[in-house]
């Protein structure tokens, strides 16, 4: 698999699960000069903004590993320019969802709420 069919592998997984769990998807991989946003999903007056990190079977570096601060700060600018361009007045959070695959199936799955904070 290359690593864009894994990746999407991870974010189908991820918004399913997001779905089976009464969220709404309202956008996926939202980008914007700067940032970019892997799902947008809503739970009752809850915006969810979800940066989802899809790693092979041990990998060299885990998923939250990759989550570094310049990317916390990407995700926070393209989460600001979606609430501006659609005018969000809910709470919203910061989600990261980490998914392990092999040979083509979610082996590893893990869902954290509010994993950082703007």
């Amino acid at each position: 698999m290359t690593s864009r069919e894994i990746g999407n592998l991870g974010e189908d997984y991820t918004a399913s699960f997001l779905v089976s769990r009464g969220a709404k998807i309202l956008e996926r991989n939202y980008t914007v000069r700067g940032g970019e946003i892997d799902i947008i999903a809503q739970k009752g007056n809850i915006i969810h903004f979800v940066e989802v990190k899809t790693r092979k079977k041990n990998p060299l570096t885990t998923g939250g590993e990759a989550i570094t601060p310049a990317k916390i700060a990407r995700i926070i600018h393209a989460a600001k320019s979606y609430i501006c361009q659609n005018g969000i007045e809910l709470s919203s959070v910061f989600d990261v969802a980490l998914v392990e695959v092999s040979l083509g199936r979610v082996t590893g799955f893990e869902y954290i709420q509010r994993a950082f904070c703007e």
